[in-house]
This record gives structure tokens, C-alpha cells and sequence, in this order.
């Protein structure tokens, strides 16, 4: 008997020392790679509503969290050799912050790795980057706003609001995936629907935008439709062309929501904040030991129209007040 208690005994002190050393242990920070083709600075926001979501979620930066960004400073080609360096430190996830120009080196890099979406660029099924919304199939899961395939939406509140406009130029970059073919057989579909003739503008590079401005000139159009995205429209080139319509007094309606806050006239789309907060649902989730083949990826139930009223008063514009009415918000 006195021989089993003691054998007792020494399972028990084993047990305590053992629960001890385990408790001792440091727990490992889950670490999140963080993928931007943008500048810190231009990047700020959606990097901001991440974060804060997470705070929200319990994920504390630099105390149970631990997160690792790379920028491209809108140097795409720089885009393959920072997921590189963000697999070689291990991360748990990779989220993708921008559209189709992140995402894809990204994937290609890493199929293992969960990459989460933040809401922009084109369809990812007909992208290619999952197999279909309900069951993604691979490593990709997230959010999508099918920003490409909100054109006419677009079209139809400029028309509302500038009634008079018939003829619309559309700068993109055809770099960007999902712009050229948007462009070229989307938006001219839905813009006879609404009364308007599209122009379209290639800008490869910053450097074209002096001959594009010239010949726009000539063009006389009534409006400017921007198609963000791609290395040749960066956040200093959509600066320039809003300036441009600001000198040309000319409308203007734009896919990136960062524009009518330094001078452009109108933007509609997903609500970026929205998309980003439920980026941290999809980092929690994945963190807990779920897969992203079976996360459902979401699409935006939220969606902004906001209205540069001193860009109108500034360019000599007087939006109807039903138009006005339909925003979601008011830039006075």
C-alpha cells in the first residue's frame, strides 16, 4: 500500500512539474503577413480598419498578434519578391491588400499559405483564384466587391447626376487585370443604356498623362469616368487627373474611394471600412484551425455613394437633390 502511495505521489509531483514547465512555455504569436502594391502612407486606412477589426476580434499588435507588412510603393514587379520574404518568415496568413495585382503573386508563390482577400479587383472565379464563392477550394478565401462589374451602377448615378453629359472619357491602365476587357466590352454595353458614348484612354505609365490630357482636350468630353489600378495609375497619376478636371471643370466619377477625398466629384462602390473590418473574421477563423478552401468568400452588403459638394461648387456643378438624397455620404 505505502509502495502505491508513493508511486502516486511521484506521478502527481511528475504532473505538477510537467504542468508547470508547460505553463512557462511562451505561447506562440500567430504572425500575419501584410501584402500592399501601395505606399504606407496611401495604404494607411485599409491597413488602419484591419487592425483596429482585429483589436475588436481580441488580436492585440505586439501582444498576441504579430503582423508584417510589405509595400510595393506601387512598384508591382517588386510584389513577387516581398511574398517571398513573407513566406520565408513563416507567416500563418497572407492578406492581400488591393485587387487582382496582389493576389496573384501571391497565389503563385504559395499554395499552402491561406491568403486572405480584402474586397477589391475583379470576379475571383473568373479570375481563377478559387473555384467557386460557397466552396473556394484553395488557399484563397475573403472578401470580393466585384468592383469591375459595378460599371453600370456607376453609370447610372453619373447620368442622374449630370444629365446633360453624353459623352464620357474612361482613363484605365490596360496592365491592370480585369481593366482592358471592362473597358473595351463592359462599360461601352452599359453606357448606350444610359445615353453615353465611352472614350477610352490608355495610361501605361505616369508619364502619358501630359498626351492624354492634350488630346482629351480636343475629345470636348462631358465627363471622366477613372478605372483605378494598375502600375500607370498610381495615387500621384489619379492626384493629376483630378486636378485635370478640376482646371477642365469637368465631372467626374471614380472606382477608388481615396479619390473624392482630395477632389474628385463622386465615387461609388463597396464600403471599404465594411469589407476590411470582416477581414479580421477571416484572420480569426484561420488562426483557429480553419481552412480557407471552405470559407465561404463574402460579397460587400454595404455599398457607398459619396458626393464631393465643394468639387461641385468648385467646377460649377448643381447635383439634383434626389441624387443628393441617394448618398450615402456628403463631402461639404
Amino acid at each position: 500500500m505505502k509502495k502505491q502511495l508513493k508511486v502516486l505521489t511521484l506521478c502527481a509531483m511528475l504532473f505538477a512539474l510537467w504542468a508547470f514547465a508547460e505553463a512557462q512555455q511562451p505561447k506562440k504569436v500567430p504572425l500575419v503577413g501584410y501584402l500592399s502594391a501601395n505606399a504606407p502612407a496611401t495604404d494607411a486606412i485599409r491597413a488602419k480598419a484591419v487592425r483596429q477589426a482585429l483589436s475588436e476580434s481580441g488580436y492585440v499588435e505586439g501582444q498576441n498578434i504579430a503582423i508584417e507588412y510589405r509595400y510595393a510603393d506601387g512598384k508591382l514587379d517588386r510584389l513577387p519578391e516581398l511574398v517571398a520574404e513573407l513566406i520565408r518568415l513563416k507567416v500563418d496568413v497572407i492578406i492581400a491588400a488591393g485587387g487582382d495585382t496582389v493576389i496573384l503573386p501571391a497565389k503563385q508563390a504559395t499554395k499552402t499559405i491561406p491568403i486572405v482577400m480584402t474586397g477589391s479587383g475583379s470576379d475571383p472565379v473568373k479570375a481563377g483564384f478559387v473555384e467557386s464563392l460557397a466552396r473556394p477550394g484553395g488557399n484563397v478565401t475573403g472578401i470580393t466587391s466585384f468592383s469591375t462589374e459595378l460599371g453600370g451602377k456607376r453609370f447610372e448615378l453619373f447620368k442622374e447626376a449630370i444629365p446633360k453629359a453624353s459623352r464620357v472619357a474612361v482613363i484605365y491602365d490596360p496592365a491592370a487585370p480585369g481593366s482592358a476587357r471592362e473597358v473595351k466590352e463592359d462599360l461601352p454595353f452599359v453606357a448606350r443604356a444610359f445615353g453615353f458614348t465611352v472614350q477610352p484612354w490608355e495610361v501605361r505609365s505616369s508619364d502619358a498623362l501630359g498626351k492624354v490630357f492634350t488630346a482629351m482636350n480636343k475629345e470636348r468630353a462631358d465627363g471622366l469616368y477613372l478605372r483605378s489600378g494598375g502600375p500607370g495609375l498610381r495615387a500621384d497619376s489619379e492626384k493629376r487627373i483630378i486636378d485635370f478636371t478640376l482646371k477642365r471643370q469637368l465631372p467626374s466619377m471614380y472606382t477608388n474611394r481615396r479619390a473624392v477625398d482630395v477632389g474628385g466629384l463622386m465615387y461609388y462602390g463597396a464600403d471599404v471600412l465594411d469589407n476590411n473590418r470582416r477581414v479580421a473574421y477571416y484572420v480569426d477563423r484561420i488562426l483557429k484551425g480553419a481552412k480557407p478552401a471552405e470559407l465561404p468568400i463574402e460579397q460587400p452588403t454595404k455599398f457607398e455613394f459619396i458626393i464631393n459638394l465643394k468639387t461641385a461648387k468648385q467646377i460649377g456643378v448643381s447635383i439634383p437633390p434626389e441624387v443628393l438624397a441617394r448618398a450615402t455620404r456628403l463631402i461639404k
